[in-house]
């Protein structure tokens, strides 16, 4: 009798297994719902002069940024000074056009270069992307190398 228990246990087991992953296998990967750029950041600026570093974040057809869930932006800068450290949202240069629902965000701060060398803007974005069935928080690290002449 004890065998018998067992062997049903370890056929339970494998069945909660078995529909976990056909479950997990339904879901969708959140990254794969947006792409984030950093396209258009100044990779070289002369001493004292300023240089923008520029994040977007694109989504993909039936996912959005939510705008109702915190999105947060931290930027540090190495032999380089961001205008602002630390942004949300309403930083976003890409606002809503009449009748649009969503708005894909993206960011431009301006950053001063002190000294030549080799210098970084380091960023840590935030955020939630979303869809009709999910909303998933989504965190991503940025390291950009600027070279100050």
């Amino acid at each position: 009798m004890l065998h018998v228990r067992r062997i049903t246990s370890l056929a339970a087991a494998v069945v909660a297994l078995v529909c976990t992953r056909v479950h997990a296998e339904g879901q969708v990967d959140p990254t794969t719902l947006y792409e984030v750029s950093t396209e258009g950041t100044s990779t070289q600026v002369k001493a004292g002069e300023q240089g923008v570093f520029v994040l977007s974040i694109k989504s993909k057809q039936g996912a959005h940024v939510s705008d109702e869930a915190p999105l947060k932006l931290e930027l540090k800068g190495t032999q380089l000074t961001p205008a602002k450290e630390k942004l949300a949202l309403t930083d976003s240069v890409a606002k809503k056009a009449a009748g649009q629902q969503f708005v894909d965000p993206r960011f431009e701060v301006p950053f001063k270069a002190s000294a030549a060398g080799k210098g970084t803007v380091d960023a840590k974005l935030t955020f939630f992307i979303c869809t009709e069935s999910l909303c998933a928080r989504q965190q991503k690290t940025f390291s950009i190398p600027v070279e100050v002449l």
